[in-house]
């Protein structure tokens, strides 16, 4: 087994506030394993929580008995159908009761990354609420948390970090969503990239700062520092909610990755240090949460073929389709 991966993603990072790593098992591609060698991958490299993006049932069979915990998602073109009642039940009684007693279910994310402007943001809380309902039905809403994934682009402002705040636009979307997130015990889940932020201001932003290398305090905001992109993209999400009324509500990093090819900085070196870096800082925290781990989903499995329109979109995957490794050295 190679070391090096085993210290990168192999192994669960768990800690005293039982916090983890996890591994988005995204299926955009047409030459990926089937869903059983991919479960006997998690298994064979102790990856212990698998995001998947729809309850797709050869995955979710293949994960019976495993151990792995699973966060799957509802499609965002199956929202507005969820935010009927009896469609919401018939969901979680198909996908959820029928492997609950098997499968270790922990979120279902219910659509990943709504424009608060599209049109099928109307039917987000609806379908949370709804989902909600039939798992309380099911008496398993302590046991699997329902949340949605946002991304930062929801942020009016974000600089300095202190000044983050929601756009209006997007403050009407979210702020009922994180009351009812609040109310429910549920964390809210955002997909961070540094990468997609260096490259659309790689003359103000440094790599370094991108990949968690900067020597220096790169940003200072009153008392706090930062050494990093990662942490100040928090630090203004941190500051946005608690504008809306929610300093205290936790964020899981649902999505977070590196391209090895393609595009800007997209190189196997530069991956290989974001992700190592990546993992070793989310078990300390913040600075605007210290000592608080961040529960985080490395993106992603595996390489992508069908991805895209940008090349790097392909080149995400901590394996490629064959199950090798990427970062062995």
């Amino acid at each position: 087994m190679v070391f090096f991966l085993l210290l990168l993603v192999l192994s669960v990072l768990e800690t005293t506030a039982s916090q983890s790593i996890g591994v988005c098992y995204g299926r955009v591609a047409n030459n990926l394993p089937p869903a059983k060698e991919v479960i006997d991958l998690y298994k064979a490299y102790n990856i212990g929580i698998m995001r998947i993006y729809d309850p797709d049932p050869s995955t979710i069979e293949a994960l019976r008995g495993s151990n792995i915990q699973l966060v799957v998602g509802v499609p965002n073109e199956d929202l507005q159908s969820l935010a009927t009642a009896a469609a919401a039940t018939n969901w979680v009684q198909k996908y959820i009761q029928n492997y609950s007693q098997d499968v270790k279910f922990r979120y279902i994310v219910v659509g990943n990354e709504i424009d608060p402007n599209d049109a099928l943001a109307q039917f987000v809380l609806p379908a949370m609420q709804n989902i909600y309902a039939a798992l309380a039905s099911a008496n398993l809403q302590s046991q699997i948390k329902v949340s949605t994934a946002i991304q930062l682009s929801l942020l009016g402002s974000s600089y300095p970090p202190s000044s983050g705040a929601f756009s209006p636009s997007s403050s009407s979307y979210i702020t009922p969503i994180v009351r009812f997130l609040a109310n429910n015990g549920a964390p809210l889940l955002a997909n961070v990239y540094t990468y997609f932020s260096y490259i659309s201001d790689t003359k103000n932003i440094d790599l370094s700062y991108a990949l968690f290398t900067s020597p220096t305090v790169v940003v200072r905001d009153g008392t706090y520092e930062y050494h990093n992109l990662f942490d100040a993209s928090l630090g203004a999400l941190y500051a946005a909610l608690e504008k809306i009324g929610a300093p205290n509500l936790e964020v899981v990093v649902s999505e977070s990755g590196w391209p090895s090819y393609g595009g800007i900085a997209a190189t196997v070196d530069n991956a290989r240090v974001y992700y190592r870096n990546l993992i070793d800082h989310v078990a300390r925290g913040t600075p605007n949460r210290p000592n608080q781990p961040i529960e985080t989903y490395l993106f992603a499995m595996f390489d992508e073929n069908q991805k895209g329109p940008a090349a790097t979109e392909r080149h995400f995957g901590l394996f490629t389709p064959d199950k090798q490794p990427k970062y062995n050295n």
